[in-house]
């Protein structure tokens, strides 16, 4: 299909511009990017769009996400989690091994992309267990899984307890050019919480989550960054203790890099009072002086990423006393507007919230995307920045709807996806 998208907004999160400008894609690449009105092609020829007053950008890239299946089939499915991507802009999606048996294993990994390739909605990249069952006890074969096509590495919801293992972790990984994804949580100081320990985990009487959970093995894996001189990226950064942590071991010169979720900048521990079980996450929503630290590491480039954390869960997992919920929420079709609100509250450049989104989290796992240049695939997302609505619950794509964000107004909406220059989804209302 040969299209031509008008008059929009071309964000290069490269270059760190916007340019109104057409954008032409012919057999599946970005074959133009011309000033509007230049291009003279022949009517018919193509699926015409206007994209007056509307953002073209890079399609998104999640590094973080959980797509359930195998498994959790009931929670979501890749079918169901790649299209839930797609309606929010996303055109890839790094899917985390917790699965049902974990991803630890070739056969897992594969089946994965074969469930992927049945779906035909955005590109899945596999990311695999750093140890057997998740258990922190031997690992996995890192050369095998990355030819089967995992990506990258990470025990996510589980940390990596032993300081050893986790060493000959990064060190395996970075022989075999895969990059490490640490979920850092000290559970002998998390295990039983529930939300932040702080004021209001004191007021509400629920049991708290100190943030020295995270920050100490954030900085446990900095300085292992620092004995191997290898790689290591630390996932959704919580606490203005691991941003200082993560700003120094930048200043060092030390391979480190980080994501954060946008429920770090968009929420705090405030929201858990009235008991949502949608609003228990892990690591927890931190203090309000947390989230402006989270803003200012985005700001300053030492959280190098805006990740989802997508975690379906069912009314099963989430309609239970506060203690007992699961932890998670969905947040693939609402990254979007809250990333923008970064924009609109200055935090941000246009196009450095568009990089965060893009470029940094393919250039962190070494995949391609994150750019729109001629010659590029063509993996975009059209967005109408300025479009005010109230999510609705059967307005949301996942299967799992767990997301304390329905009933609330947002601003910025993706309109339409285009994967490999094949439109994907788009916006019927």
């Amino acid at each position: 299909m040969k299209i031509w998208i008008k008059s929009g907004t071309v964000v290069d999160p490269v270059k760190g511009t916007s340019k109104k400008s057409d954008v032409i894609i012919e057999r599946g690449k970005v074959a133009e990017i011309l000033p509007p009105g230049v291009f003279k092609g022949e009517r018919g020829k193509f699926r015409e769009i206007d994209a007056s007053g509307k953002l073209i950008v890079p399609g998104l890239v999640d590094m973080h996400t959980h797509l359930r299946e195998p498994g959790y089939e009931y929670k979501e499915t890749v079918a169901t989690g790649g299209m839930a991507g797609v309606a929010g802009g996303f055109t890839a999606l790094a899917c985390m091994p917790n699965t049902m048996p974990p991803n630890d294993c070739r056969s897992v990994t594969e089946f994965i992309l074969e469930q992927a390739k049945r779906a035909d909605r955005c590109r899945i990249y596999p990311v695999a267990a750093i140890t057997v069952g998740q258990k922190g006890e031997r690992l996995t074969e890192f050369g095998d899984l990355k030819e089967a096509g995992a990506v990258a590495l990470s025990d996510d919801g589980w940390p990596v307890t032993s300081s050893e293992l986790m060493r000959r972790a990064l060190e395996y990984a970075h022989y075999h050019g895969m990059a490490i994804i640490s979920h850092s949580e000290d559970r002998s100081l998390s295990e039983g919480g529930a939300m932040h320990e702080g004021s209001v985990s004191t007021r509400i009487g629920l049991p708290g989550i100190p943030a020295a959970s995270e920050e100490i093995m954030v900085y446990r894996d900095i300085c292992l960054a620092r004995l191997t001189g290898c790689p290591v990226h630390i996932a959704h950064v919580s606490t203005a203790g691991s941003v200082e942590l993560i700003r120094r071991a930048k200043e060092e010169g030390l391979s480190v890099t980080a994501e954060t979720a946008p429920h770090y900048f968009s929420m705090d521990h405030r929201a858990v009072v009235g008991y949502d079980t949608r609003t228990k996450v892990n690591p927890p929503l931190r203090t309000p002086e947390d989230v402006e630290a989270i803003k200012a590491g985005l700001a300053e480039g030492v959280i190098d990423a805006i990740a989802t954390d997508h975690a379906p869960h069912s009314s099963l997992e989430k309609d239970l006393e506060f203690e007992r919920a699961a932890f998670g929420m969905i947040g693939l079709e609402t990254a979007l507007p809250l990333t923008l609100e970064l924009v609109r509250g200055k935090t941000l450049s246009l196009p450095d919230a568009i990089k965060k989104l893009t470029w940094n989290p393919a250039s962190i796992l070494g995949v391609p995307g994150g750019s729109l240049t001629i010659g590029s695939v063509a993996d975009l997302a059209i967005i109408d920045p300025e479009c005010e609505y109230v999510l609705r619950e059967e307005d949301i794509q996942s299967k799992s709807k767990n997301s304390p964000f329905i009933g609330k107004a947002l601003k910025g909406r993706n309109d339409l996806t285009i994967v490999g220059g094949r439109i994907v989804w788009e916006r019927k209302t």
